[in-house]
């Protein structure tokens, strides 16, 4: 009670009467006073003393925003003393010393722009300087000595000519090592060389010279690692302040993350070097027990590391973005620098330390696993790393389960469409040298991996997709493709087999839309097909005859058939099913004849064009091929007759050859030139004294004969294309004719050349001519002499209106010679003659 009453006794309230003014208070303010304005129009007015910039900032003002905590207010400071000084140049006496401290202050400032902003000012300064006034500031910039500064009238002169050049030295670096030429180094800029230098240039001729200069020797290089690295890692934990551990998802900003792939850059650098020095693994050994806590206490601590970038809106934002597998600007690439990180760490682990290593390296190998599986976008650098680190982890931790798991992951990546050349390559080959790896291996201890065997059970018909859009990578697919089928991968042969049709197409397939070098490739792939059916062989018959293949090509496809053939001559027959005896002759035949069915019969219709030689003594009338696919037919031929005249039972060959002739090529009226005389040089080569020919056959043959000896003698000098062939055709014609004697007689008895055109006339004569003075054919010839006298004299009838020209004079001079003058020439033809027991054709 006290205490309160004590309380009111401190606080009471003053009552006021009613109509009595309420008292003033102690602290009541006075408000009965009166203001006057003061002018001071002296003090807006610009300083006299001291210039100010367009923003109206002196040479002060503008010094101490050097101090701000401000990135952007430094550098705008420093971009606003550039032009105080531009418009102003005589501050830089007055205030140098100031200049020089502050903006060598900011050097080392964190931002990137502010550091651009000082060395810019700096360069700006440089020429407007004596050499005299920047020498007591030599300590503060970097330089040892006024001798060691650039003359400011050398740069004056430089920039009032700014197209005078400096005079470049040329080193000749053969005179350098005979001490034929001195070269004088220059270090940090300056004009005037440095005689105590402590840098100099180390010979390069005849290798790396003596073994303990440079790094070139094992200790050398131990002694350069021992020094550097304690720096790198300096570097490091500057770049990387403790107070990482702290922030959400270990990102890191762009220039820090910048200065930590240097870093790694250089230890990457020399790891590569010690593995050029480390035969026997001790450097390896060295390594691992100076360096490897050290760097899993710094480097791994917070892997994986990614770019942490802040994003500037209007309204604050608390969220800030990571992203993790992206390259983003100023090349800053922090998926690179952990797949160096971690390609650095795994060099120093081996199958011996994994127990110890397991934790950091199953977390490399996490990390590696995601990257590959998250589907990003990699360049050919960043893959590079990957699949090394990949590979190193396979070769510490060799079994099945670990292997399969980052193989599996890989896959992941090569399945992913519109990959770039190089990355696909490199998937490419990181697959070939797994696979080539297994193959090396026992067949007992041999793993087969299964995402290996599906990586290659695909690629046949990868490359049948790719067709020609990208031969460099179907050569690369080619080639693990051919390797493969030679171990007789069961997956790859089977995957082969089934994508043989579309690989071997004529028209669209692989094998025709490649360079020749995987042409070849392709080609002795069909040695390893599982079975060679009959529309496979098909196909092949037509890629031998189109041109799309090469001729020599050709005949390696039409060898390697053979050799799969059950009259290959193997001591062992072939396996059931490969390929069937008929439908290799057709293959032959197909091949024989140069077009297919479907062609042939377009060239019936064909009447009245120039490329069709028509006769009214024959009919055959041949389609002219142009001159390639003339000689490459011709050239395929030969190899055809060649495998035809390998198989034993030459007799049964010639049979069913000249069945399929009568089957497939009797019926037609137009021929064409290459198949009707490659038709008469088979039959050449196949006749021996076994064969029989049909005698249907027959007559089908010297209408062959008769046409194209007619197409020969009617060709003009211009025809130059056409002219090329006459060599071949006539040889074939001349050979069935001697061979074949009533080949011959059946000609001789179609020349009926009262139904010829009397154009004709001349090209018949001649023909005889000809067929008269060829001594293989002389004999035959004077068996047929009643024969030929009748066509002479039926030819001469219908001459006799006229002139007798020289042809027909020829003809008879001829006939007389080699027919009437031969010993038994008068005597044969006069008891003909005589008995009229002839029936000649007219």
């Amino acid at each position: 009670m006290t205490k309160k009453r004590k309380r009111q006794d401190d606080f009471q309230k003053v009552k006021l009467k009613v109509g009595k003014k309420k008292p003033k208070l102690e602290n009541a303010t006075v408000t009965n006073f009166k203001t006057k304005t003061i002018h001071l129009p002296e003090q807006l007015k610009e300083d006299g003393i001291l210039p100010t910039n367009n923003r109206k900032l002196n040479i002060k003002d503008l010094l101490s925003q050097m101090h701000h905590y401000n990135a952007g207010v430094k550098q705008s400071a420093l971009l606003g003393l550039k032009d105080l000084l531009s418009q102003y140049p005589f501050i830089i006496d007055a205030h140098l010393s100031n200049i020089l401290s502050e903006v060598t202050a900011v050097f080392t400032d964190k931002d990137a722009n502010v550091r651009l902003a000082a060395v810019q000012l700096l360069q700006f300064l440089a020429p407007k300087i004596r050499a005299e006034q920047i020498s007591p500031f030599f300590p503060l910039a970097l330089a040892d000595g006024s001798s060691r500064l650039r003359e400011s009238e050398g740069l004056q002169e430089q920039k009032e000519n700014p197209h005078a050049t400096s005079n470049s030295i040329f080193i000749n670096w053969k005179e350098h090592a005979n001490d034929q030429q001195h070269i004088q180094v220059y270090e940090n800029g300056g004009s005037q060389p440095n005689v105590s230098s402590q840098f100099r240039l180390r010979n390069l001729i005849g290798g790396l010279g003596s073994a303990d200069e440079g790094l070139s020797s094992t200790e050398n290089l131990k002694g350069f690692i021992e020094i550097i690295i304690p720096l790198l890692i300096e570097c490091w934990i500057e770049a990387v302040p403790p107070q990482l551990a702290t922030s959400v998802g270990n990102g890191v900003e762009r220039e820090p993350l910048q200065v930590m792939q240097q870093v790694l850059n250089i230890i990457s650098l020399l790891w590569k070097l010690s593995k050029q020095h480390d035969e026997n693994h001790k450097l390896e050994s060295w390594l691992r027990k100076n360096y490897l806590t050290d760097f899993k206490h710094h480097f791994m601590s917070h892997f994986p590391y990614a770019l942490k970038e802040i994003t500037k809106h209007r309204k604050k934002e608390t969220n800030k973005s990571i992203k993790h597998c992206t390259i983003l600007s100023n090349n800053v690439d922090h998926l690179l620098l952990n797949l160096t990180l971690s390609d650095i760490m795994v060099s120093l682990a081996n199958a011996s330390t994994l127990q110890k290593d397991s934790y950091w390296i199953e977390m490399i190998r996490k990390f590696v696993t995601e990257t590959l599986e998250d589907g990003s976008r990699l360049n050919s650098k960043q893959l590079n790393r990957l699949l090394g680190v990949s590979w190193r982890l396979m070769q510490i931790q060799p079994n099945r389960e670990a292997t399969e798991s980052l193989i599996k992951a890989v896959y992941t990546l090569y399945q992913q469409r519109g990959l770039i050349l190089p990355v696909r390559t490199l998937l490419l080959k990181f697959f070939s040298k797994i696979y080539q790896k297994e193959e090396l291996r026992s067949y007992r201890f041999r793993y087969r991996s299964k995402v290996l065997s599906r990586w290659l059970a695909g690629l046949p018909l990868q490359l049948a997709h790719l067709g020609s859009r990208n031969p460099e990578l179907s050569t690369q697919l080619i080639d693990i493709i051919q390797t493969a089928a030679a171990r007789a991968n069961k997956e790859l042969l089977k995957s082969l087999q089934a994508t043989a049709l579309r690989i071997y197409d004529p028209q669209e397939g692989t094998v025709v839309v490649l360079p020749a070098e995987s042409q070849q490739c392709l080609v002795q792939l069909i040695y390893f097909l599982p079975s060679l059916p009959a529309d496979l062989l098909s196909q092949l018959s037509r890629c031998c005859i189109m041109g799309r293949l090469s001729s020599s090509l050709a005949a390696m496809l039409i060898g390697i058939l053979h050799m799969r053939s059950s009259f290959s001559g193997w001591k062992y027959s072939v396996k059931d099913g490969l390929m069937s005896d008929v439908d290799y002759f057709s293959f032959l035949f197909s091949t024989l004849t140069g077009f297919s069915k479907e062609e042939l019969t377009w060239l019936q219709s064909l009447r009245g064009v120039p490329h069709v030689i028509q006769t009214q003594l024959s009919p055959v009338l041949l389609y002219l091929t142009d001159l390639e696919q003339f000689l490459h037919h011709w050239d395929v031929t030969e190899t055809v007759c060649h495998s035809l005249l390998v198989i034993p039972a030459r007799s049964q060959s010639f049979d069913i050859v000249q069945s399929a002739i009568s089957k497939h090529l009797v019926g037609f009226t137009v021929i064409p030139d290459s198949t009707a005389g490659c038709v008469l040089g088979v039959i050449c080569r196949l006749l021996d004294h076994t064969c029989v020919l049909s005698e249907t056959l027959l007559p089908f043959l010297a209408s062959c004969c008769y046409s194209l000896l007619y197409f020969l003698l009617t060709l003009e000098k211009g025809e130059a294309e056409h002219l090329r062939k006459r060599d071949k055709l006539w040889g074939v014609c001349v050979s069935v004719l001697a061979l074949l004697p009533r080949v011959l007689r059946l000609m001789l008895q179609s020349l009926r050349v009262s139904r010829a055109a009397p154009e004709e006339l001349p090209v018949v004569g001649q023909l005889l001519r000809l067929l008269l003075q060829h001594a293989p054919l002389r004999t035959h010839m004077l068996t047929n002499a009643i024969l030929v006298q009748q066509i002479i004299k039926n030819i001469t009838t219908l001459k006799s209106g006229g002139v007798q020209e020289q042809w027909l004079t020829d003809l008879h001079y001829c006939f007389n010679v080699y027919i009437t003058g031969h010993p038994q020439g008068p005597s044969v033809l006069n008891t003909v003659y005589e008995r009229g027991t002839m029936a000649l054709p007219v």
